[in-house]
């Protein structure tokens, strides 16, 4: 089966192509610069183009022959976005879509995957249940208004392509960045941290697992994914709990103490943090019942993720 990737110089994008290649697919590689898989740092296997930006894509034939798309490039989470931002997140994450979703039909591709974001759903689930793909969206940020906006699009699409849209938390695993990589170098340190008395519950999904439930859902039976929208999940963890994880994969005592969190949230404001508190005290988990009922199940645990990330930010 051949497939189109996006986004391969990404976070999770190397891993999908990873595990494409490894199931036997044939993978093309549609990068901005990058014109062979070692400029891309890809398996020598993938087939690469260059091909500028996609908000101005104009197809020369790599689509050709391709059963499907799967949509990773996009303009990520800023905490204090610009108006520069504003704009990238609108021509990144909806123009670009929309350009090669619509190509992509036009090049009689079957089926295109679009990774979007679990804040197409909102930032918490304090006081209610966990967030189900059938929610109201309730974006609170121009990323994820975007990110909303192309689903829109592309499932406007499903008469002509199918699509099936996937809402990712927060990912984990090797050559993680942002405030999981400050949380890992937080860990890190040989001091005691006040959290021990957490007991909020994110929902988090491994990079390869993630990687997993995209592939699932290009190859799996239409009559079960198309025209859809999903949450994925391997894990639900309080912020006190990822840190043990850590630690333990660092071959350190967990070192935490009991701490109430008014104190520790007065704490932060002070430092000028104030806007984590909610990302290290809050909720936010997801329901996957409806991916797993098309026979997608996490593959790697979250143990044996951690191990890998730590072992590869070389803690």
């Amino acid at each position: 089966m051949k497939l189109i990737v996006t986004g391969v110089t990404g976070f999770a994008g190397r891993v999908v192509c990873e595990r494409l290649i490894a199931g036997g697919h044939r993978v093309t590689a549609l990068t901005r610069r990058a014109t062979s898989a070692a400029e891309a740092g890809l398996p020598p296997a993938v087939t690469v183009h260059a091909v500028g930006n996609l908000e101005t894509y104009v197809p020369a034939g790599e689509l050709a022959g391709a059963q499907a798309v799967i949509h990773l490039a996009a303009k990520v989470h800023v905490m204090t976005p610009t108006a520069a931002d504003e704009a990238q997140f609108h021509a990144v994450n909806v123009t670009a879509t929309e350009r090669l979703a619509q190509a992509a039909a036009e090049a009689g591709v079957g089926r295109f995957i679009f990774a979007s974001t679990i804040k197409v759903n909102g930032e918490s689930t304090i006081g209610r249940s966990p967030f189900t793909a059938d929610d109201p969206p309730a974006p609170t940020d121009s990323y994820a208004r975007s990110k909303q906006a192309a689903e829109e699009s592309l499932l406007a699409m499903s008469s002509e392509m199918e699509v099936a849209i996937l809402r990712p938390p927060l990912v984990y695993g090797p050559a993680v960045k942002g405030n999981l990589a400050a949380l890992m170098r937080l860990a890190a340190l040989p001091l005691p941290l006040p959290l021990g008395a957490l007991s909020n519950r994110r929902s988090l999904v491994g990079v390869t697992n993630l990687a997993d439930a995209l592939i699932h859902l290009a190859t799996a039976p239409a009559d079960s994914v198309a025209g859809r929208v999903f949450l994925v999940r391997d894990c639900d963890v309080s912020t006190g709990d990822l840190v043990r994880a850590l630690r333990h994969a660092m071959g350190r005592p967990p070192l935490l103490l009991p701490a109430p969190e008014a104190l520790m949230g007065g704490a932060l404001s002070l430092c000028g943090l104030g806007r984590y508190r909610g990302r290290i005290f809050g909720d936010l988990r997801v329901d996957d019942t409806a991916l797993r009922a098309t026979g997608w199940r996490p593959s790697v645990s979250m143990t044996d993720e951690i191990g890998r990330m730590v072992a590869a930010a070389g803690n």
